[in-house]
C-alpha cells in the first residue's frame, strides 16, 4: 500500500524554442518561381499541391510546371470552393489524400488559394504525421494579406467558424499579386477590409492610401498592389512577430487582430456564409465604431470615418439589420461561441481611434444593446 505522504517525483522536461521564422515575398509573377524558391535548401521530394475548383484551372498549371521543372512530384488534391468545404470531414479526406499520394514527413502541403484553402491545408500540414512543412501561395487578396500570414489554420464546426485548428507556421508565403488580375471585384473588396483593419489598428497612413487610390486598386495596378499588399503583410506580420501564439495578456499582442471580427464572425455565422468574410469583417468594423463611441472610448464620429472608409472601398455598412428580431437573436447566441470568451464575457477590441485599438470584456448581451442603442439616425 503506498504511503500518501510520500512526495511525488517531479521530472522537468525541457523542450528548446521552436524558431518559427518565415519568409514572405511578395511581388509580381512570383507563382512562377514556386519551385525554384521550395528548392531552396531542400532536396525535390513530394508536393501535394491543393487547391480549390476555382483556382486549379486558373493557377495550378503554373503552380504545377514550376513544381516539377525544379524536380518535384506533384499531386493534385482539389476541394469545392467555398466555406462549406472548411469541415473536419473534408480534411480527413485530404489527410488521406496525402497517404495515397505517398507523402512522407519530409514532404511538403502547398496552399495554393484562398483563406478556405489556406485554413483547411494548412491544418492538413500541422496534422498529417504530426506536422509537415506548409508553404502558402494565396490567391485572393484577403488572403494574401490576413490569412496566409500569422500561422493559424482551423475547420469550422456548426458551432462557429475556426472552432478545430491549431497554430501551424508556414516554410514560406509566396505572394504573387499578379493574381489578381483574374480577382472578382467583390472578393477583393473582401481583402480590402482586412487592410483597412490593419490601417484601422495600426497606421491611419495606410488607412488614408487605402481610401485615396480605391480606384486604382479596382483597376488592378500592377505597379501600385505589391506596395500596398506589402504593407498590409507587415503591419500584421509585427504584431504577429510580438504574440506568435496569441498568450500574451490581452491588448499587448495578437488579439488585436480579432478587431472587427467577434461581430462579423457571427454576422457570417448567422447568414450561413452568404455574407462573405471580407463583408461581415466590414460590418464588424462599423460595429467597432459604433460600440467604442457608446461606451465612451471614442469620440462621436468614429463610425461616420469608418462609414465613408468603407464607402469608398466598396464595402457594405448596412449593420443594423443584423441587430433586431431573429437575426439579431441568433447574432447574439453566436457571440455565446466565441473564441474569445470566459465565462460570460468576451475579449472584444475597441478603438479609442485610428490607430489607437483597446480591449476590453463585454457580456454578448451588452455587446448588442450598446450596438442597438448607439445606431446614427
Amino acid at each position: 500500500m503506498s504511503d500518501p505522504s510520500s512526495k511525488p517525483l517531479v521530472l522537468d522536461v525541457r523542450v528548446p524554442a521552436q524558431d518559427f521564422s518565415y519568409q514572405v515575398r511578395v511581388g509580381d509573377g512570383l507563382l512562377a518561381r514556386l519551385g525554384a524558391e521550395l528548392a531552396r535548401g531542400r532536396e525535390p521530394g513530394r508536393v501535394a499541391l491543393i487547391s480549390d475548383s476555382n483556382v486549379m484551372p486558373l493557377h495550378g498549371p503554373t503552380a504545377r510546371g514550376s513544381l516539377e521543372a525544379a524536380g518535384f512530384s506533384v499531386s493534385e488534391l482539389v476541394i469545392e470552393a467555398g466555406e462549406p468545404s472548411k469541415t473536419p470531414e473534408r480534411m480527413v479526406e485530404l489527410v488521406r489524400g496525402l497517404v495515397d499520394a505517398g507523402l512522407g514527413r519530409h514532404d511538403v502541403v502547398v496552399a495554393l488559394g484562398g483563406g478556405v484553402v489556406g485554413d483547411l491545408a494548412g491544418l492538413v500540414a500541422a496534422v498529417f504525421m504530426r506536422g509537415i512543412d506548409l508553404v502558402q501561395c494565396p490567391t485572393s487578396l484577403l488572403a494574401q494579406v490576413d490569412a496566409s500570414v500569422g500561422g493559424k489554420v482551423a475547420v469550422d464546426l456548426p458551432e462557429g467558424k475556426n472552432l478545430l485548428g491549431a497554430f501551424h507556421f508556414p516554410r514560406a508565403v509566396l505572394i504573387d499579386t499578379s493574381v489578381l488580375q483574374t480577382l472578382p471585384d467583390d472578393e477583393l473588396g473582401c481583402g480590402l477590409a482586412e487592410m483597412l483593419k490593419h490601417g484601422a489598428l495600426f497606421s491611419g497612413e495606410h488607412l488614408e492610401q487605402l481610401v485615396e487610390q480605391a480606384d486604382e486598386i479596382y483597376a488592378r495596378e500592377r505597379s501600385l498592389l505589391p506596395r500596398l499588399v506589402a504593407t498590409s503583410v507587415a503591419l500584421k506580420a509585427a504584431c504577429v512577430s510580438r504574440d506568435p501564439l496569441e498568450m500574451a495578456e490581452a491588448g499587448k499582442g495578437r488579439v488585436l487582430l480579432n478587431l472587427g471580427h467577434t461581430v462579423g464572425h457571427a454576422i457570417e455565422l448567422v447568414s450561413a456564409y452568404e455574407l462573405r468574410h471580407g463583408e461581415a469583417v466590414a460590418l464588424g468594423l462599423r460595429a467597432t465604431a459604433r460600440l467604442s463611441v457608446a461606451k465612451g472610448i471614442a469620440e462621436p464620429g468614429l463610425e461616420e470615418q469608418m462609414v465613408a472608409a468603407l464607402q469608398a472601398l466598396r464595402l457594405p455598412t448596412a449593420l443594423d439589420e443584423w441587430l433586431d428580431g431573429e437575426r439579431g437573436a441568433a447574432v447574439e447566441r453566436s457571440l455565446r461561441h466565441d473564441k474569445k470568451r470566459a465565462d460570460t464575457t468576451v475579449t472584444y477590441i475597441a478603438l479609442a481611434g485610428i490607430g489607437d485599438p483597446r480591449t476590453i470584456r463585454l457580456p454578448p448581451g451588452e455587446i448588442m444593446a450598446l450596438l442597438r442603442g448607439g445606431a446614427v439616425r
